[in-house]
């Protein structure tokens, strides 16, 4: 066959080869299809035949598969990617070859059989890989096949190419999804953070991490030396065809060319998670006279919707103290509509007390583990406080923001938080407080009501 000249470079990486050719006009090669060729095992029971470590087949066994990869666009060198059935494939393997410009011979869809005797076989984790074989330090593990061999195993099969359908799947699947299959995702994107870059660094195997609207990610292998590598990645949204590989215990993503994207919709809309309110406001602090590890914070949420608490925060000023003691990250927790949310300093204390366990279980010596002279603020993602306990700069002691050895309970009629400390909105029992509290130490449980609006 005709050849242009030829400037090659190869780069080995990830189990599956990445390349670049300068120039890919062949003629096609001269290779003859077999339609005696019949299969006798299938990718399930080559499977088991491996087990772990690597085998040499003995046996006259030829395994029947669909071709997935090309080497065409030059993110593939030196693999055949095949799987089961053209649709709805169950398995896939990776067949190592050193034949360039492997897609002349076995284009996308083909139908070959593979003739396994005298071929090496070995399996990491669930990553089957044929081919010849490397030893190194009398280790042997799985590598390219020469060319000539590669066509002597790799076997067309005669008649039409398969039309092959990408299993339709999310990246929240992905993990569950056989290797060495086709795969369909729908409204992607790249992140962005990656905006702006090209597919890869030149000469350099490169992941470029991709999201789905709520923000699941995946990572997409691209080559360094594939006839894309300097375009820019597309900003929009929309779908990816790609092999799904595996990169150490890490599942990857691979496209065979540009067109196996096409993100030409909007990109996803922004996801808020910091939101603001002022219907949630502390409603209770328990310093109990019994027992201090009783002690709690609850929190209520007049809303009628349920709120994120995303990079929400509960601030302790420690007596006089201006500057903050000790401080709640609430992030992660929802609290509900019209629902209570309790924090406890000891967790496994606070459920042999009340009877059930809190919301949140922290740190001794925290905002909720307060002895009744400190000050409490509830401040939102954006720095704002929505709500306070205590006058900042003044220990509690004797005043009518004590709680020692008590209880300070937020009034029912009480429906917004306030940023400045409002005595009224307030009923305080404690051991020595200011005229207007009570004097009236209170024990757990029976004198609190924590995850109760009382």
């Amino acid at each position: 066959m005709k050849r242009k000249v030829l400037k090659t470079v190869c780069l080995l990486g990830l189990g599956w080869i990445l390349a670049c050719v300068e120039n890919r006009d062949f003629d096609s090669p001269n290779t003859e299809c077999n339609v005696s060729v019949k299969a006798n095992i299938s990718f399930a029971e080559l499977d088991s035949l491996i087990g772990d470590g690597v085998i040499q087949i003995q046996d006259e066994l030829i395994l029947e598969g669909f071709v997935i990869s090309s080497d065409q666009a030059g993110n593939f060198f030196g693999v055949l990617h095949l799987q089961d059935a053209a649709i709805d494939p169950s398995m896939g393997v990776q067949m190592e070859i050193d034949l360039r410009e492997s897609y002349l011979v076995y284009p996308i869809g083909s139908r070959v059989f593979v003739k396994l005797k005298n071929l090496y076989a070995g399996k990491s984790g669930t990553t089957i890989k044929l081919g010849g074989a490397i030893i190194s330090f009398g280790n042997v593990s799985v590598g390219r096949l020469p060319a000539l061999q590669a066509l002597d195993h790799v076997i067309p099969s005669c008649g039409d190419k398969a039309s092959v359908q990408p299993t339709r799947t999310t990246l929240a699947k992905l993990d569950s999804m056989p290797l060495h299959t086709l795969v369909q995702i729908d409204s992607l994107e790249f992140a962005e953070v990656e905006l702006g870059s090209n597919f890869a660094i030149a000469e350099e195997e490169t992941e470029r991490l991709l999201q789905d609207c709520a923000e699941n990610q995946m990572v997409l292998l691209n080559s360094g030396y594939a006839d894309f590598q300097s375009e820019l990645l597309p900003e929009g949204n929309g779908s990816l065809i790609a092999i799904v590989l595996k990169e150490g215990k890490k599942t990857v993503l691979a496209i065979r060319d540009l067109q196996d994207i096409d993100f030409s919709n909007e990109r996803c809309p922004e996801i808020i998670t910091e939101f603001t309110s002022t219907k949630i406001f502390i409603s209770e602090l328990a310093d109990p006279d019994n027992n201090s590890g009783a002690r709690f914070v609850e929190l209520y949420n007049a809303a009628q919707d349920a709120l994120d608490l995303n990079l929400w925060t509960l601030r302790r000023y420690t007596n006089d103290n201006t500057e903050v003691g000790s401080s709640i990250d609430l992030s992660g927790l929802i609290i509900q509509p019209e629902s209570t949310l309790v924090i406890s300093p000891n967790a496994q204390e606070f459920e042999l007390v009340y009877g059930f366990p809190p919301d949140l279980g922290v740190s001794t010596n925290s905002p909720a583990d307060s002895n009744g002279d400190d000050n409490l603020e509830l401040v939102d993602p954006f720095g704002t406080v929505i709500d306070a306990f205590g006058v900042i700069g003044e220990d509690g002691s004797g005043t009518n923001h004590e709680f020692e050895d008590g209880r300070a309970v937020r009034n029912m009629q009480v429906m917004e938080a306030n940023p400045i400390y409002t005595f009224g909105e307030w009923t305080i029992f404690n051991d020595t407080g200011d005229a207007g509290t009570i004097k009236l130490p209170q024990n757990a449980p029976e004198d609190f009501t924590p995850g109760q609006r009382e």
